[in-house]
């Protein structure tokens, strides 16, 4: 159920990532005179763009599950899968919308994040086996 989550956290912080970049278009042609005006008209800009907006709530809600994840899940596991799977998910979604691909440099990246992730994960599944057992033995 942990890794699940995980995986939901990465596809909702990672599929939207390109899509706020998009969103975010046109931010620059907006122009006021001080500082305070020019952050004001620029968040209303952003709130008032459905492109923005629908993809800005979906990464937060992956936030939500991201924090209850975390109250659940070792931090030593969740916090490298998450994040690395977060850099899969928006190098593919980018593909997919035909954002540059960064070559072969990215694809060996790719499978060194998977191979990272994997040991995380069979360490911390190792670990909680080798755990049950110590309680195991201990109780005997």
């Amino acid at each position: 159920m942990e890794l699940l989550s995980l995986l939901l956290v990465s596809v909702l912080w990672g599929c939207t990532n390109p899509f706020l970049k998009r969103g975010t278009e046109g931010i620059e042609h907006v122009q006021h005179n001080n500082r305070v005006s020019q952050l004001l008209a620029e968040v209303k800009f952003l709130f008032l763009n459905l492109k923005y907006l629908v993809p800005f709530l979906l990464n937060q809600s992956g936030s939500l599950v991201y924090y209850y994840t975390l109250s659940t899940t070792e931090l030593s596991l969740a916090v490298p899968v998450a994040n690395s799977l977060t850099f899969l998910c928006t190098l593919f979604t980018g593909k997919l919308l035909g954002e540059e691909f960064g070559g072969k440099q990215a694809v060996a990246g790719m499978f060194l994040t998977m191979a990272g992730i994997a040991l995380c994960v069979i360490s911390s599944i190792d670990g909680k086996d080798a755990e049950k057992q110590n309680i195991t033995q201990a109780a005997h």
